[in-house]
C-alpha cells in the first residue's frame, strides 16, 4: 500500500479524462481567416484606393495658374502642364519641373500672394 500524498489534503488530485474526438468543420476552419481578410479590406485597402482615386481626379483637373504644394513642401503656381511633368513657378522667373504625381494639394487661388 502506498502512503497518501500530504498535498492531497490541500489540493484535490486531478485525473485525466478521455478526450472526445473533435474534427473541426471546413466552415469553421476558413471562417476566421475570411473575417480577417474582410476587416483588412475595409480598414486598409478600400480607404487607400479611395485616396488614390481622389488624387488622380485632382491631377486631371489641374490647370495652368493653379497654386499647388508638392509632396516635398514646395509651393508655387503651375505654368505648364505636360503628360507626366508640370512646370511650377516658385518665385519671380524661377521655375522647376516636377512630376504630376508629386503634387500634394491644390490651393485656393490667391493663397500664395496672401502669405
Amino acid at each position: 500500500m502506498s502512503l497518501p500524498n500530504p498535498l492531497d489534503l490541500l489540493i484535490a488530485p486531478a485525473f485525466a479524462q478521455a478526450a472526445a474526438p473533435a474534427s473541426p468543420s471546413m466552415l469553421s476552419t476558413l471562417a476566421f481567416p475570411a473575417i480577417l481578410l474582410l476587416i483588412m479590406y475595409f480598414l486598409m485597402i478600400r480607404p487607400q484606393m479611395k485616396r488614390a482615386k481622389e488624387h488622380r481626379g485632382m491631377l486631371e483637373k489641374l490647370s495652368v495658374g493653379d497654386e499647388v504644394i508638392t509632396s516635398s513642401g514646395i509651393a508655387g503656381t503651375v505654368r505648364a502642364i505636360g503628360d507626366s511633368f508640370i512646370t511650377v513657378e516658385i518665385a519671380d522667373r524661377v521655375e522647376i519641373r516636377v512630376q504630376k504625381a508629386a503634387v500634394g494639394n491644390v490651393l485656393p487661388r490667391g493663397t500664395l500672394k496672401a502669405a
